[in-house]
């Protein structure tokens, strides 16, 4: 009887201890994936970075929390879960609060006051149980956001659900950036790009902390903006591109909406409208605007050096204060 009981006794033991084990396996999370920081590749480099040898987790229970005073970190916020929900294809949401949360979270906050990051600075501060973003402005929570997709495998740039697991190698990275001026050219007057292809443009750029698009909107293969006060400008000189075959133009409303996005990204659109030379488009569309009164050919060649305004014409010098004076209210600068 006593040796039964004990037989019984150690076989439920045994059930419990198996069903125990099986409870914690399935409700624990896995532990995070040693990483190393140091290793990642960021471009461009933080200023200071170090290494912690674990990692971060996304997972179903992360929520992204920022300070409820600051409208712009909610905007940021959500901008961030759309960037991180589609792939992972978790629902991480964002709650305002006036607290740090607890651990599992990702946490934005500004600062305002934290010597050497400037208005464009940012830290960093990821371990196993949260990932803070700090700066003293919201362009800093922006760039800080761009390092955190590069952080992520390369796939978290896919709009459907990708394998996991989402972890970020955990570590404190400071940065800021070295100049003021960080600029990239997208020369739209050659070949034409689309407003999509162009906001794609603009998220690569972003990607890598630049601040300044120039866009060359005009060249001798092709006239690119829409001039209400010279429509002939778009008609016939947005007609063609290197090579031949359609062209293109943006409306007005088109390029404000590209100028509006690329702000929503912290970067300054800087239009380009080539003269005097380099005008071929233009001088096909107005005849007026050659020393003979003779319209040119439309071109779709490579070369250069063959087209220039007349400059001894008052006509060229209205067409260019009319050119300049449209294009620069729909630019706002800085």
């Amino acid at each position: 009887m006593t040796k039964h009981f004990c037989s019984l006794a150690i076989r439920y033991a045994a059930v419990l201890f198996t069903a125990g084990f099986l409870l914690v396996s399935c409700t624990n999370e896995p532990p995070p994936t040693p990483k190393d920081l140091a290793q990642e590749a960021i471009i461009p480099r933080p200023v200071s970075l170090g290494a912690t040898g674990s990692s971060f987790r996304l997972t179903e229970k992360t929520k992204i929390y920022v300070q409820a005073i600051y409208p712009d970190l909610e905007q940021l916020g959500q901008e961030l879960a759309d960037m991180l929900n589609p792939a992972t294809g978790l629902e991480i949401s964002v709650k305002k609060t006036d607290k740090v949360p607890g651990a599992g979270h990702i946490y934005l906050a500004l600062v305002g006051d934290e010597a050497g990051l400037g208005q464009e600075g940012y830290q960093l501060e990821i371990t196993e149980k949260q990932l803070t973003l700090t700066a003293n402005q919201s362009a800093g929570i922006f760039y800080g956001i761009q390092t955190l997709r590069q952080l992520l495998p390369a796939s978290i740039e896919l709009g459907e659900k990708q394998e996991g697991p989402w972890e970020i190698a955990s570590g404190t990275i400071v940065d800021y950036p070295s100049y003021r001026h960080r600029g990239a050219m997208l020369d739209v007057a050659r070949h034409f790009f689309s407003v999509e292809d162009v906001k794609r443009y603009i998220d690569l750029i972003a990607l890598y902390k630049m601040n300044v698009l120039h866009l060359h909107l005009s060249d001798d293969q092709g006239w690119r903006i829409e001039i209400k006060s010279w429509p002939r400008l778009t008609e016939i000189g947005g007609s063609t591109k290197v090579g031949g075959g359609e062209g293109g133009f943006y409306t007005q409303e088109q390029y404000k909406d590209i100028v509006q996005y690329a702000a929503d990204h912290y970067i300054t659109i800087i239009p380009e409208i080539d003269m005097p030379g380099h005008t071929n488009a233009a001088l096909a569309s107005y005849a007026e605007l050659n020393c003979d009164g003779q319209a040119r050919k439309l071109y779709t060649g490579t070369e250069v050096g063959f087209s220039t305004f007349c400059t001894a014409k008052d006509t060229v010098y209205a067409f260019i204060d009319d050119v300049f004076r449209e294009l620069a209210a729909l630019t706002p600068g800085p």
